[in-house]
């Protein structure tokens, strides 16, 4: 049975990855290290993004940018992402469409504008770097379904209540490839993160 979380109890720890197109056109997809309320293991055989049980996307949306110094900020708008149930774990980096995949138990929507920052610093008289990334957002749950994972019956709505608010840190070297291989298919960046979000309640 599903049981509701309070104000500001944790709901979940996330991990992923941003995936930027050549047409500027970004999406984080990734998948559940811990989702509260969900009893057994999310895992096949240990934490992996192929063990992974419960996987999430993101619609895809184009972010604005603006500077302050050593600070770079990503004007994110409002959009969507979806969370899935995979019985068979698929997910793939390197092949990010296969974590929407499997059953959809439940979508989300940003309650408004995100703005993402990197932080840049500078070493003696190099040129500054990007050094780490954070984000703050809020997410209306839109839709959920009952499900049944491990014998027992869920419904994330029954669990988070309105929504949750995901606090994201990200790394701001993208992902190194190895040298016979490109990025991902119509990705010019690829960078990972992780989150970790509270629930709204009722």
């Amino acid at each position: 049975m599903s049981s509701l979380l309070s104000p500001a109890e944790l709901a979940w720890y996330v991990t992923g990855r941003f995936y930027r197109r050549s047409d500027g056109y970004l999406a984080d997809y990734g998948y559940f290290l811990h989702l509260s309320g969900i009893a057994g293991d999310l895992f096949v055989d240990g934490p992996a993004e192929g063990r992974a049980h419960f996987t999430f996307a993101a619609k895809p949306f184009k972010a604005r940018a603006a500077s302050n110094g050593a600070l770079d900020l990503a004007l994110d708008p409002a959009g969507e992402f979806s969370v899935y149930l995979q019985r068979i774990p698929a997910g793939d980096f390197d092949h990010p469409e296969t974590f929407a995949q499997g059953e959809r138990i439940a979508t989300f929507r940003r309650t408004g504008l995100v703005v993402g920052t990197t932080v840049s610093a500078q070493v003696g008289g190099a040129a500054a770097v990007p050094v780490l990334g954070n984000n703050v957002f809020s997410a209306q749950l839109i839709d959920s379904r009952h499900f049944e994972f491990a014998g027992a019956h869920y419904d994330l709505g029954a669990i988070l209540g309105r929504g949750v608010t995901q606090f994201g840190t990200s790394a701001a070297v993208p992902v190194a490839f190895p040298a016979h291989r490109t990025h991902p298919p119509t990705y010019e960046l690829v960078l990972p993160f992780t989150g970790s979000a509270i629930a709204l309640g009722r």
